[in-house]
């Protein structure tokens, strides 16, 4: 499957005429055949609100799940509360995308670890404004696969339930494991849990060295961008033509 917005929306078209009711981690046992879309936010917010808002011309929804440690955005930072409520009142569900190795000090101990989600999904909730129900691993350990963790009032999307029950597809790193168009047209699973990333697509497919280099190298000027907000005339010392990695086509 290529990595584009169209090939993305013919396969939301494949599940729905191939018989696939669009459920979510709520809902699912009331359809005999079904698919649960996930969506792991690692790098980027504003790619995942562009994926958002095709889904939801198509009329499905999705589970977006937030990076509360992430290094690249800040959940707090006013234009993200916007995105994340963006992302909700598409009729999308908002769960917490939990990194174990933020929390070195507790490894192995998983009455802490669960203390740890329940801390990171409040405070995400108070981002979002909504109760968040829904957590999903960052790159999970084995012990955190082994586990089949139980978190009171949360799902989580790496229990057992959802490996002994869902044929298991994902993108990560740009590359599909197993042929996901293949695998929705056979029919041969009745449950299917999909795995996307919205960082990975764009109108026209591009080889996974341009989109990292191009994420890169706008991060100077992002950072010039929120600068400007908080600088008065950031221009008399700074002028946009300096900000390496700005492409000719940003907005000033």
């Amino acid at each position: 499957m290529r990595f584009t917005y169209k090939a993305y929306e013919d396969l939301l078209k494949a599940l729905l005429e191939h018989g696939y009711h669009i459920a979510d981690y709520h809902n699912w046992e009331q359809f005999e055949r079904c698919v649960i879309l996930r969506h792991d936010i690692d790098n980027d917010i504003d790619k995942a609100v562009e994926l958002a808002a095709l889904e939801q011309s198509g009329g499905v929804t999705s589970t977006y799940f937030v990076l509360l440690t992430s290094d690249f955005y800040n959940i707090f930072s006013k234009d993200n509360i916007k995105a994340l409520k963006t992302i909700s009142s598409y009729g999308h569900e908002i769960g917490l995308h939990f990194d174990e190795t933020q929390y070195p000090y507790i490894s192995g101990d998983m009455n802490a670890i669960r203390d740890k989600i329940q801390w990171e999904a409040r405070m995400l909730g108070q981002a979002a404004d909504c109760e968040i129900k829904t957590v999903s691993m960052h790159r999970p350990s084995k012990m955190i696969l082994e586990c089949d963790l139980k978190i009171p009032g949360m799902i989580n999307s790496y229990g057992q339930t959802y490996y002994r029950k869902f044929k298991y597809v994902s993108d990560s790193r740009h590359r599909w494991r197993e042929p996901v168009e293949e695998i929705v047209e056979s029919k041969r699973f009745e449950r299917l849990h999909i795995l996307t990333h919205g960082f990975w697509y764009q109108c026209t497919e591009e080889a996974v060295e341009d989109t990292v280099k191009r994420f890169v190298n706008s991060a100077n000027w992002e950072r010039y961008q929120s600068y400007k907000d908080n600088f008065t005339d950031l221009f008399q010392v700074m002028s946009p033509d300096e900000v390496v990695g700005r492409r000719s086509d940003d907005d000033t």
